[in-house]
């Protein structure tokens, strides 16, 4: 397809011809359902677990589609992908699924876990760049040179149809859903997703909603959407990398902007909370990308009738960034607490001090006493601990306990 051919959506027996196609190596994910979000938005909510794809992610899908198209001449030049993790992995093993060569371009830095798994499912893996363009432009260049085939992460429209058969399942599994949300990072799956899920629903004589939501720090569709044209922000650091693209894909774009309701963002913060909720009430490992939709329905950037489904699209998390994740992620649902204490500089103040927040049930997992703290009278000490609580209220009792035993103690920002 040229750059200025008009990008026409695909029909419902293209989404089902893609999906038996697709079905050689992508499962069904489960659906399950989370009593805690539907107690939270007041309506029935459905986790679709792409988190538990092969691969760990939907990616495998548009990849298997677009690599089993390619004929018996292009197989043989092998393919070349530009990924820091889950569309490499698709790539990988959709090639040697295919018996065909991978060359898969990851930045300098990349998590070592999808660089071995990667490499495990058979694709040669090169690293080059700092920043992810560095590594895309490396991976355009080599495929020139070489003349082998480019697999475009989400900007064509074989993508697309792979990535929307998601939708196809979720209307098979929850029948009566009315609302879907979904991540957005250049666009394949939230177009792809929209379109199937909507024709399959016109088929069924209902309409339903599709929402999509993408990360704060990396929102380009939000301007894109306003105006009309495709927009390229400069992203900013966010966790939620695999969705932090800077420019909407013009397929995508165009299919979004028909057949997406709205798109919302929320912040990393958010996005923590819904990774600890995810794992502590649904016992899901969701990576930051795909805890966005989960995210959404939590902060209340999204507010559903009916029943709806969100779509945890990833569960690729390095286990450093799932600790630092974990972390922040208690700290802003206000469960992980920083609190300095000023003291007199004389016995018996630290068993004070813990005296008064194991009355109010704290726990304290890290202390630090030093004198050497800014704004210290000589004669005063600084006490910061690290204390656990179960949330706000119970934070305030902790630091209530502590004004009440006669303490100078104020909460640090986090």
């Amino acid at each position: 397809m040229s750059k200025t051919a008009p990008v026409v959506a695909p029909t419902l027996a293209e989404f089902e011809a893609t999906h038996e196609n697709v079905s050689q190596v992508a499962i069904q994910t489960p659906v399950l359902h989370s009593n805690y979000l539907s107690e939270l938005v007041g309506h029935d909510v459905e986790l679709k677990c792409e988190n538990l794809q092969r691969t760990g992610a939907y990616k495998i899908r548009g990849a298997f589609n677009i690599i089993s198209k390619l004929s018996a001449a292009e197989r043989k030049k092998g393919v070349v992908a530009a990924s820091a993790g889950n569309h490499a992995q698709g790539v990988a093993l959709a090639a040697r699924n295919l018996g065909i060569k991978a060359t898969i371009f990851m930045p300098v830095g990349a998590s070592l876990p999808k660089l071995q798994a990667t490499e495990n499912y058979g694709a040669e893996v090169v690293l080059t760049g700092s920043i992810f363009s560095e590594t895309l432009k490396a991976a355009q260049a080599h495929a020139a040179k070489k003349g082998a085939i480019f697999i475009p992460p989400y900007d064509h429209m074989d993508v697309v149809l792979g990535q929307g058969t998601v939708g196809l399942e979720i209307l098979d599994q929850v029948a009566d859903v009315n609302t879907i949300v979904v991540a957005i990072g250049g666009g394949g799956l939230a177009a792809g997703l929209a379109v199937s899920a909507k024709l399959k629903a016109a088929q069924q004589g209902r309409k339903i909603k599709v929402i999509g939501v993408q990360s704060e720090h990396a929102a380009p569709y939000v301007p894109s959407l306003k105006t009309g044209k495709l927009t390229e922000l400069t992203i900013t650091r966010t966790i939620a990398d695999g969705i932090a693209v800077g420019k909407p894909g013009r397929i995508p774009f165009e299919l979004i902007k028909q057949y997406v309701d709205k798109v919302v963002t929320v912040s990393d913060d958010e996005i923590a909370k819904a990774i600890v909720v995810l794992m502590e009430r649904a016992k899901q490992v969701v990576e930051p990308a795909g805890a966005v939709a989960v995210a959404a329905l939590m902060s209340g950037a999204i507010k559903p009738r009916g029943k709806t489904v969100a779509v945890l699209s990833g569960g690729n998390i390095d286990p450093l960034l799932m600790q630092k994740v974990i972390g922040h992620g208690l700290a802003a649902s206000e469960r992980y607490t920083t609190i300095s204490v000023m003291l007199p500089d004389r016995p018996g103040q630290l068993v004070k001090t813990a005296e008064a927040i194991a009355a109010a049930h704290g726990n304290v997992v890290e202390v630090l006493h030093t004198r050497h703290g800014k704004g210290l009278e000589i004669s005063e000490v600084e006490l910061r601990m690290s204390v656990e609580t179960t949330g706000h209220d119970h934070r305030q009792r902790v630091l209530k306990a502590l004004h009440d035993a006669g303490l100078k103690a104020r909460i640090e920002a986090e």
